[in-house]
């Protein structure tokens, strides 16, 4: 990793933390713009130091730094949301692996994404049922985790990812941020 790339890593982290304040806060887990800058940290910066800011950014919440959406320290992990922050750090390193192998293309970068975020809800959702079942003890967690977990946050998400798909290929193209292979 280069100097430059080093001090990328912090600034990932502190996006990802001010994605959690842009949210609309719906029970048990909140849309937010974390996501956005997950993935966006893994196409820019690659899959290894697009994974390290985002492992960053969770060392930091769980020590007790509020940079969570719902606050931070090692109580954190019992929050029903707390594993679609664990994805983030998969996803990161996801985005980063498919568009550094296959190019930075809107077709590839929109397909990096969707994968991205699907490897968020692979790993959220079945924490958000087993938190609801066994913390919360809610009757039907596995079917409120898929409604209140997954299907709400689709077509947001969505748009997140052609977001990404359209401006990606622009600053990477500007040379001033953005991971280049050797």
């Amino acid at each position: 990793m280069n100097t430059r790339l080093i001090s990328l890593i912090p600034v990932f982290s502190a996006l990802t933390a001010a994605g959690s304040f842009i949210r609309i806060p719906i029970p048990p887990v909140p849309i937010t713009m974390q996501s956005f800058f997950v993935l966006l940290s893994g196409m820019l910066l690659g899959p290894r130091a697009g994974a390290l800011s985002q492992i960053v950014y969770f060392l930091l919440g769980l020590i007790g730094l509020p940079v969570f959406s719902g606050g931070g320290g090692l109580s954190y992990v019992a929050k029903p949301s707390f594993g679609y922050i664990l994805g983030f750090i998969a996803a990161s390193a996801i985005s980063g692996h498919i568009v550094q192998r296959k190019g930075y293309t809107l077709t590839n970068i929109l397909f990096a994404s969707l994968c991205s975020m699907s490897a968020i809800y692979l790993i959220g959702t079945p924490y958000l049922a087993f938190n609801l079942h066994y913390i919360v003890h809610k009757p039907d967690a596995l079917g409120f985790a898929l409604k209140a977990g997954l299907i709400v946050f689709l077509p947001g998400d969505i748009l997140k990812c052609i977001l990404l798909a359209v401006i990606v290929p622009r600053l990477r193209n500007t040379g001033i941020i953005g991971h280049r292979s050797t």
